[in-house]
Formats: C-alpha cells, sequence, structure tokens
C-alpha cells in the first residue's frame, strides 16, 4: 500500500469510525513561505543560489543569461535569494537581474568574508546594499566559520552587525559553518538568528573534525543532532551543499539527499546553485514529491 493510500485509507477509517471528517495533511511546495525561527525573516523553502565554484558556473552564463535564471525562478515562485561577497560579481549581478521587482516581494541574502579585510564593515555593509541595489539585507552572515573561536575571533564583526541590524541596514544575522568544530559551539548562541548548515544522506562536501578536510565522509549523525538541537532553540536553519557541491548528478542521488534533508523537521529552508531553468523546473517537483510522499 503507498503511503498516499495509507493515508487515505486512515481517513476514512477514522470517519467511519468516529463519524467525524479527518483533514488530510497540506502538502507542502517549494514555493511556500516559511519562517526562519526566532529571526522572523520569511523565506520560500527553496532558494536560488549564486556560488556555484565561487559563482563561476553563474557568472558563466554572462548578465543576460543570469537575469533570465532569475527571473524564472522568481516567476516559478521563488523568493529567496542568496549571494556572498565571496562570489566575485555575483552581488551586482543579482542586484541588476532583480531591479523592477517589487523589493518586499523576494528576501535576500548575503555572506561577508571572512577573515575580514578591506573597508570596515560599515562601509562594506553599505557597499553590498549598493551592489545589490536595496536599501537593507534581510540576512548577513558571516561566511565560512571554522574554528571554535569563531566568536572571540569576529567578536568586532559581530557588534557592527548589531549595529546596522538596530538601523535595519539589515533585519537578521548569522553565519554559515563549515566544519564540526564550529558547529558544536552553535547550540546555546544567543546571537545567531540563522545558521547555514551543510547538509545531505551520506556526508558528502559535509562537516568533519577538521575543520579543512573535506575530502572524506562528514558525520551526519553529529551535524544532524546538532541541527536539531539549533533549530528546537529558535534558530532558523538553510541547508546548503544539499546536491553534494554538485557531486549528486543522479536523479537517484538527489531525491534521496532532498528526502533526507527536508522531512528531517529541523531544516527550514535550502539554497542550490542553478545554471538552467530546467534545473529549477526538476527541483520545484523533486521538492514537492520528496515532502509529500
Amino acid at each position: 500500500m503507498s503511503n498516499n493510500t495509507r493515508r487515505e485509507f486512515l481517513a476514512t477509517a477514522a470517519l467511519a469510525a468516529t463519524g467525524t471528517a479527518v483533514a488530510a495533511p497540506a502538502k507542502r511546495a517549494a514555493t511556500d513561505l516559511v519562517t526562519l525561527g526566532k529571526s522572523g525573516v520569511k523565506v520560500t523553502r527553496l532558494a536560488l543560489g549564486t556560488g556555484t565554484n565561487n559563482g563561476r558556473a553563474q557568472r558563466e552564463l554572462g548578465q543576460e543569461g543570469f537575469t533570465r535564471l532569475v527571473r524564472h525562478a522568481y516567476d516559478r515562485g521563488i523568493r529567496f535569494f542568496e549571494t556572498s561577497e565571496t562570489y566575485p560579481g555575483m552581488q551586482e549581478m543579482l542586484g541588476i537581474a532583480l531591479k523592477g521587482l517589487p523589493r518586499e516581494s523576494y528576501t535576500l541574502m548575503t555572506k561577508y568574508g571572512t577573515p575580514p579585510k578591506g573597508d570596515p564593515a560599515p562601509v562594506k555593509i553599505d557597499t553590498f546594499r549598493k551592489q545589490l541595489q536595496t536599501d537593507y539585507l534581510d540576512i548577513l552572515l558571516i561566511h565560512c566559520i571554522r574554528p571554535p573561536s569563531w566568536e572571540t575571533d569576529y567578536a568586532q564583526l559581530k557588534d557592527h552587525f548589531s549595529e546596522a541590524k538596530g538601523r535595519k541596514t539589515i533585519l537578521s544575522h548569522g553565519a554559515s559553518i563549515h566544519g564540526l568544530p564550529a558547529l558544536r559551539t552553535i547550540p546555546g548562541n544567543s546571537w545567531l538568528d540563522i545558521a547555514m548548515i551543510r547538509m545531505n544522506h551520506n556526508g558528502t562536501r559535509m562537516d568533519v573534525n577538521s575543520s579543512q578536510d573535506q575530502n572524506i565522509p562528514g558525520d551526519v549523525d553529529e551535524v544532524v543532532a546538532h541541527t536539531k538541537k539549533v533549530h528546537s532553540e529558535g534558530l532558523g536553519v538553510i541547508s546548503m551543499k544539499l546536491c553534494g557541491e554538485g557531486r549528486f548528478t543522479s536523479f537517484e542521488d538527489r531525491d534521496k539527499a532532498m528526502r533526507f534533508a527536508m522531512n528531517l523537521g529541523c531544516v527550514d529552508a535550502v539554497t542550490i546553485g542553478f545554471t538552467a531553468v530546467e534545473q529549477i523546473d526538476e527541483t520545484i517537483d523533486r521538492m514537492a514529491r520528496v515532502m509529500n510522499a
């Protein structure tokens, strides 16, 4: 008996036994708006990412091709777009691609490279807003935290983020996490609103004990345990590396990865780097299928 048939059978049995109709579970979709924990920021479950091979794959589309990709995602209902200063040129390209769309209709996330360099944080945040052609950033992350000492290492940067949040030039702040040494420090953290955490079914390009070595499978069980803990504490969780940084090329592997992440109950949204409209369509369909099986 299929899952859907079983659900229908149980609903029919409940109706027969009690005379009361049982509502079928609401179907979930990639384009549903969800709230990222205590941040209050709303995003679609699926985000269009711009960082495949540090953005090279998206840059090679050229501005016209990239704009077409972004507009197709928007037309299909995706309202979450993510980039980073570490993806050269992509903040500017994304700003151009989104120009003219109602700003309140989509969510923007970008990431601040570490270790910090160049202009001081307040100047760089203003630069990000200009490049993305927006008055505010919905989400700003400290990018690629690795050591367990990241909070003290980036204490001044955190203060600048908090000040920007007070001025509402950013609406929420958090971090993208790369490695178990940093991830183990996240439970109980009161500064983070949002965490970007690597997640897939078999540990490909996921977190390991060494913050640098990603050539061995990550510890899926430990990553999931920490993710469930921080999500229960109100942290918004965005999954990355769902496709193993592009290594999952088969239909079966992509299905397994999506089914695993989106049914854990602790992943609010996922970002995937697309280079073709067909990939967007396929992923929207895949998410609906695996979340409602």
